[in-house]
């Protein structure tokens, strides 16, 4: 306590517990991607920065190369014998392919949600969401392990469901509700960067609304890049979008990329217009 010039009494304030810090949002960037399967190249000179904190959506025809781009952000596309890769991708400014980075950390960073709901169906959900633990090679204390379960299905919008069925087989569960799992077990890794291949398309109205809400509350924490055929979701839930093509025979290109609101709006390319609108594709 002090005293101040006016001899009014002056009260320190009590400080709370510290906050524990909480990690910087992360950008990823492609820089100059050029992708072939054996002698077919699929991607050419593809360059798209994905803002930190943002949802990124990905658009454009099947066949132009846009999951093939997403599985390249995380080191998939080298799972694959004939893939080849050209270019470089930067998470917060440093090659995730750089010779000296390990795979492992890069799927750590880096998480991914596939098409088709993919629990382990012998598991448990509780086990589920702790499986990328395993996969990853990452340490939590057993006395850590319950609340990091129900944070990470809280963040996948499913712990109210399954909060009295935790050890039930993950797949018992609905198809919407699979997805939610496999988005919670993404997160358990504490991941910079979620990337979403058309998380919804097997999913019916309500599912979708459910991760599409779990995504934009997701956005605060985590940088999201999804690929969608869904005009709807993608001006529903992205912030930034880029659109991808590719001409008979030719390899896949991004034809315009900004702010969502713009793309559908006003879009600069005649193309990326005919397609926003359903007039191709």
């Amino acid at each position: 306590m002090t005293i101040s010039a006016d001899h009014t009494t002056v009260i320190p304030a009590i400080a709370g517990p510290p906050q524990a810090p909480r990690a910087a949002l992360a950008q990823i960037e492609a820089r100059d991607i050029t992708a072939w399967f054996g002698q077919r190249k699929v991607l050419d000179r593809v360059s798209l920065t994905m803002p930190a904190g943002q949802i990124t959506a990905l658009i454009g025809p099947s066949g132009c190369g846009k999951s093939t781009f997403l599985r390249i952000l995380n080191r998939m596309h080298e799972l694959v014998p004939s893939a080849q890769l050209g270019g470089e991708v930067l998470l917060d400014g440093e090659d995730i392919y750089d010779p000296e980075k390990k795979l492992i950390d890069a799927r750590r960073a880096i998480g991914m949600v596939f098409q088709k709901p993919n629990p382990f169906p012998a598991m448990s959900i509780r086990e589920n969401v702790l499986a990328g633990l395993k996969l990853t090679g990452t340490k939590v204390s057993r006395s850590a392990k319950d609340d990091l379960v129900e944070s990470c299905l809280r963040k996948g919008g499913l712990w109210d469901e399954v909060k009295d069925r935790l050890d039930a087989p993950g797949g018992g569960l609905s198809g919407g509700q699979q997805q939610r799992l496999c988005i919670a077990r993404s997160l358990a890794i504490k991941p910079r960067v979620l990337l979403m291949d058309e998380p919804c398309s097997a999913l019916d109205p309500t599912s979708t609304r459910v991760i599409e809400e779990t995504m934009r509350e997701l956005a605060d924490e985590v940088t999201i890049v999804i690929v969608t055929h869904n005009m709807q979701q993608a001006a529903r839930v992205s912030d930034t979008c880029a659109f991808f093509l590719a001409a008979q025979g030719t390899p896949g290109v991004i034809v315009e990329h900004g702010d969502t609101a713009a793309m559908f709006q006003s879009p600069q390319d005649q193309r990326t217009s005919d397609y926003v609108h359903g007039r191709f594709g």
